[in-house]
């Protein structure tokens, strides 16, 4: 479904990406990790088109995306919940579940997708004409990958979805992510929290300095004495 090769990537004259590669099948959840730096959330830009690649390619279902504007992107099915989930606080939930509906295709399906929303996260309907700013992170964190849901997309990009929730709602997002997966999405996943994200993941990358450091399927990584000792405390 998404295939990189070789891409490099430059904030003006520094650069922050070293010819990374990898690629993400249709329905799997691929996860990406690293220290601080590494170059994860980079990686999704690139993808979102939110910065262009200087060289190599990022290909979506055979077609080369790098360097397309991001609302071609998100069109073309790749939505991504960024880190810090960056909502519009003073709206209610559903005002920003329906802002995600703003793909021309999408508009005429919101009530269809309000449906699945509500259905995965029964919350937010109960709390629809709630202010955002009023509500808990993980609260929040529901609403940002409804508003995802919203655009129907084919790949699903999350930056750092735990980031700052209480240990109950870190476990209700995983819980959702791979609920979401069973559902047929494909997703790819940027976490700190390495350890969660690898222990569900049916492959991962990690990435240092800008650069592939090791790769394989979730457990693999897991229990790789190396990335044990880099990355996961042990």
């Amino acid at each position: 479904m998404l295939k990189i090769e070789g891409v490099d990537v430059y904030y003006g004259d520094v650069q922050a990406l070293w010819g990374i590669s990898f690629r993400i099948q249709e329905g799997e959840l691929v996860t990406l990790v690293g220290s601080n730096g590494a170059g994860k959330s980079t990686t999704l830009r690139a993808i979102s088109g939110l910065i262009a690649p200087s060289a190599g390619a990022i290909r979506f279902r055979g077609s080369a995306i790098g360097g397309l504007a991001p609302d071609r992107i998100v069109e073309l099915g790749i939505s991504q919940i960024p880190e810090g989930r960056l909502l519009f606080p003073d709206m209610t939930v559903w005002e920003n579940l329906v802002m995600g509906a703003y793909p021309p295709a999408r508009r005429a399906h919101v009530q269809e997708g309000l449906a699945w929303v509500y259905r995965l996260f029964p919350r937010l309907k109960e709390r629809e004409r709630q202010a955002v700013r009023t509500m808990s992170g993980g609260e929040q964190q529901m609403v940002a990958i409804g508003r995802a849901l919203m655009t129907t997309p084919k790949l699903i990009l999350l930056d750092e979805p735990s980031l700052g929730l209480s240990p109950k709602f870190v476990s209700v997002i995983f819980d959702k992510l791979m609920e979401m997966k069973r559902a047929g999405f494909t997703l790819m996943v940027v976490e700190q929290n390495a350890a969660r994200a690898l222990a569900v993941a049916d492959r991962g990358y990690v990435l240092e300095l800008g650069r592939n450091r090791f790769e394989g399927t979730g457990p693999s990584l897991l229990n790789d004495p190396d990335v044990k000792r880099l990355y996961l405390g042990g």
